[in-house]
């Protein structure tokens, strides 16, 4: 007995020093792994800032080329529309052609592109996106339809990320990671907002909060935002007149605006949704005289008033600045708000950032206006609105209130609304998810992953979660009988507090999350688990 309780303690000793040198041979593994990451980030946010600031040079200088064709088209006042209509369809219709034939993951914004490939379900390919969203957004940006440059240039942060994962062999783990802080530092240079690229990488993009993802989507954030800054200024994106601290009793104002948001904002995701579903129906060449309809709509739309078109920028810094009368935001906001649908729509490389926040900015300008016609005394600077209504309706559309709230403050560079904004994007997000409505960029994403289910490549398994909402398919059955494929595994089910792994005869109720583990070869239990976790519309 004694020597076996000698044994023992041998054993467990041996037992003990195999788990110290385990945390310490982790611990190097840890550090090794920083001491490599975060040299790399910063070489991605540098050259995602200098891609970010060229793009951005490029497109200022095609605007400049597009409002001087405006102006001098103007001393032919009969038939002078023609040249910014054949402008606008020539910048459509070319950088349509260019996303099809080179690089269709291109089009868009690119950013359910991107979050596809962090999935695994896409890969990507930088030498055909890069060069290809550059020369496309820049033609359909410069045409003048309604898009932003922040999604391109987005995507083009990852692309970067992705060219330098490669060049240095990293492996899978660190390349996500690097397309991510890509991805971050392209938003931070694009807006000149360093928070609000990292926080929209953990809040959208990446989804994860682990310190490696953390400081390298920090990291090169920062970086870009430095490159951009000595390329294109050190100004914050928007200059509005600062603005005191609204009253306390117009915060019930403001919660109404974010309730106006939420509501609009459901309406242009699901009409931005059912356009590209139209557009997606035509087919051959006649989808490029569809292209050409609208490149020349817009252009038309640009030789009455210039303001309108392209991403939108003079339009919200005119309404910041509360220079526009009530009666004309109306018309202002309609006309962006189908110019956004129509030119997403067609498929040119383009985002939607910007043209969310001119309608954000309009729609918060006239609830101001409004709001100060009523009672002045609560509402003295119905500007002010404006400022908040971009992050609500931002919020609203893309359902992230944190890089809602963060860009809107480093962007126009005031904190004087903090409370306001904190209201609002509440309000606006609490709207959309009543109404069920997904976030943009996820719903954009699933219409993509699932409009063909043999399009889903893994290149390795993937751990998903699925929430089983109220009346979905999978209601009441139990595991075995869910019809799911060979290597597409359920392994965890959380019901409330309550965390267990299912078995065979496990019956799924309504709001458990099940976690699935889905190998490569069975993708296609995509589909299958999306339409049985999905509840049906009443």
């Amino acid at each position: 007995m004694h020597d076996d309780g000698k044994t023992k303690k041998i054993q467990d000793a041996t037992a003990s020093q195999k788990e110290i040198l385990s945390e310490i041979q982790e611990d190097l593994n840890i550090r090794e792994q920083r001491r490599r990451m975060f040299p790399r980030a910063a070489l991605v946010g540098l050259c995602a800032g200098l891609v970010a600031s060229f793009f951005r040079i490029a497109l200022a200088g095609a605007d400049a080329f597009r409002n001087g064709l405006i102006e001098w088209s103007h001393q032919y006042p009969f038939w002078g529309w023609v040249f910014p209509v054949f402008f606008g369809m020539a910048g459509a219709s070319l950088s349509v052609m260019l996303v099809r034939r080179f690089a269709p993951e291109a089009s868009g914004s690119g950013i359910p592109h991107l979050e596809a490939v962090l999935h695994r379900l896409r890969v990507l390919d930088w030498k055909r996106v890069l060069p290809v969203k550059f020369i496309a957004g820049t033609l359909a940006l410069g045409g003048g339809l309604a898009l932003g440059r922040e999604g391109p240039t987005v995507q083009m942060g990852g692309a970067v990320g992705d060219a330098i994962s490669k060049w240095l062999k990293v492996p899978p783990r660190e390349r996500r990671t690097l397309i991510a802080a890509g991805a971050g530092a392209g938003l931070a240079a694009a807006f000149n907002a360093p928070l609000s690229g990292v926080i929209f990488v953990l809040e959208e993009i990446q989804r994860d909060f682990h310190p490696f993802v953390f400081g390298a989507a920090f990291l090169a954030a920062a970086i870009a935002d430095i490159v951009s800054r000595v390329l294109s200024g050190a100004f914050p994106v928007f200059s509005i007149p600062d603005y005191p601290t609204p009253p306390t009793a117009s915060l019930p104002i403001f919660a109404l605006l974010g309730i106006f948001a939420g509501l609009l904002g459901v309406v242009f995701n699901r009409s931005l949704l059912g356009t590209m579903n139209l557009f997606t129906r035509v087919k051959g060449r006649w989808s490029l005289v569809v292209v050409a309809g609208v490149g020349a709509l817009v252009g038309l739309a640009g030789w009455f008033s210039p303001m309108i078109v392209g991403g939108g920028h003079s339009l919200a810094e005119t309404a910041l600045a509360g220079n526009l009368i009530l009666w004309v935001i109306p018309i202002f906001f309609v006309i962006r708000f189908l110019m956004t649908i129509a030119s997403y729509g067609t498929g040119a490389a383009g985002g939607i950032f910007a043209p969310l926040l001119a309608l954000g900015a309009l729609l918060g300008l006239a609830l101001g206006q409004i709001a100060n016609r009523i009672a002045p005394g609560i509402v003295p600077q119905p500007a002010v609105f404006a400022v908040v209504g971009m992050a609500a309706y931002f919020t609203a559309i893309v359902r992230a209130p944190l890089t809602g709230i963060v860009l809107i403050v480093e962007m126009t560079g005031n904190y004087q609304q903090m409370l306001p904004l904190l209201v609002a994007c509440f309000c606006a997000y609490a709207v959309a998810e009543l109404l069920k409505d997904l976030p943009i960029y996820e719903a954009l994403l699933e219409r993509d992953l699932f409009r063909d289910g043999s399009h889903i490549k893994l290149k390795e398994p993937m751990v998903m979660d699925f929430l089983i909402e109220q009346g979905a398919p999978f209601v009441g059955r139990e595991v075995r009988l869910l019809g799911l494929p060979p290597g597409c595994v359920l392994v965890r089910c959380t019901e409330g507090a309550r965390v267990f792994v299912p078995t065979a005869t496990t019956t799924i109720e309504a709001h458990m999350k099940i976690t699935v583990v889905i190998a490569p070869e069975a993708a296609h239990g995509l589909t299958n688990l999306r339409n049985g976790c999905k509840g049906k519309k009443t």
